[in-house]
């Protein structure tokens, strides 16, 4: 039984788009995930947020707030970078980590696509078309490995 029974509609807007409460708990579901629970104090908040092409998706539930949430950048050279892809505890095991995705590339499709991956979470990825390249790293001290997607790929397998 889905816990959150309205947590299915996946919600896009660029950041000027954003009110600012709902921006908040965006950004405190990513604080909450990477710098808390992951153990990795870094400067989550990089400053990207704030430039007009920066798009964000997001999950929400009427009595849990953000569920889900990734960011989608735009590059200068007309890539887009997908990142903070994230899911609240309570909202884990529910698919909102792939309805975010099928909506990011389904928005990306024709374009070229970049990712940071933490290496565990790589075959999630592959499944939307992304390939690794590169070396792993480390990063934070969670291991990573550099993916894209090339816009030839069509469809998702997931």
């Amino acid at each position: 039984m889905n816990p959150h029974p309205l947590a299915t509609a996946v919600q896009r807007a660029y950041t000027a788009d954003l009110a600012p409460e709902d921006f908040y708990r965006m950004l405190r579901l990513r604080v909450d995930v990477f710098v808390v629970e992951q153990h990795c104090p870094y400067p989550e908040l990089d400053g990207r947020d704030l430039e007009g092409a920066t798009r964000h998706f997001w999950i929400d539930s009427a009595d849990s707030g953000v569920l889900g949430y990734l960011r989608l950048l735009e590059e200068p050279d007309g890539s887009f970078r997908i990142g903070r892809v994230c899911t609240a505890p309570s909202g884990r095991g529910m698919g909102l980590g792939k309805k975010l995705m099928r909506a990011a590339v389904a928005e990306v499709r024709k374009s070229y696509a970049v990712l940071s991956s933490q290496t565990y979470a790589a075959g999630f990825y592959r499944s939307f078309g992304f390939v690794e390249y590169g070396e792993p790293y480390e990063e934070d001290g969670i291991p990573h490995i550099d993916m894209h997607r090339d816009p030839t790929v069509t469809g998702v397998t997931r």
